[in-house]
């Protein structure tokens, strides 16, 4: 079973977000990970990073952005290989969801590599999320709340 915390340890963090950056094709999700690594706790301040847990092991990440108080952007959502395929995906995106909402954010965006992350890409479509555009395989995605 999967458990969400708030991210108290960024250094768990920035391992998993770390492992997520090695994902072949993935390479240009990453335009600002140099910035976002030096300084986690800045980065997303005015949102959060949430980690997935498995019998008090850290298995998974995802991370709220604050864009302009209205608007936040979903990022590094990213479950450790050995433990895909058991539905911890949409239990990251759902509390990702009310996450964002508690801190009143209206809407969520986020950009994703269909190509490279298919599985994923076709979850955020099954859950309510609409293409707002794609350019150079680069899909923007979002939802309101």
């Amino acid at each position: 079973m999967l458990e969400i915390r708030d991210c108290e340890n960024y250094d768990v963090a920035k391992a998993l977000i770390l492992e997520y950056s090695k994902i072949k094709g993935a390479e240009s999700c990453f335009i600002t990970l140099d910035k976002e690594l030096a300084d986690l706790e800045e980065f997303y301040k005015g949102g959060a990073i949430l980690i997935g847990y498995e019998n008090e092991k850290t298995i998974a990440t995802i991370a709220i952005k604050n864009i302009d108080g209205n608007s936040c952007e979903a990022k590094r959502l990213y479950i450790k290989p050995e433990y895909r395929g058991k539905g911890y995906a949409r239990f990251l995106m759902n509390e990702m969801l009310n996450k964002s909402r508690k801190l009143g954010f209206s809407e969520v965006t986020f950009t994703t590599k269909p190509e490279v992350m298919s599985v994923g890409y076709g979850l955020y479509q099954r859950m309510g999320f609409e293409e707002t555009s794609t350019k150079d395989g680069v899909a923007s995605m979002r939802m309101a709340l």
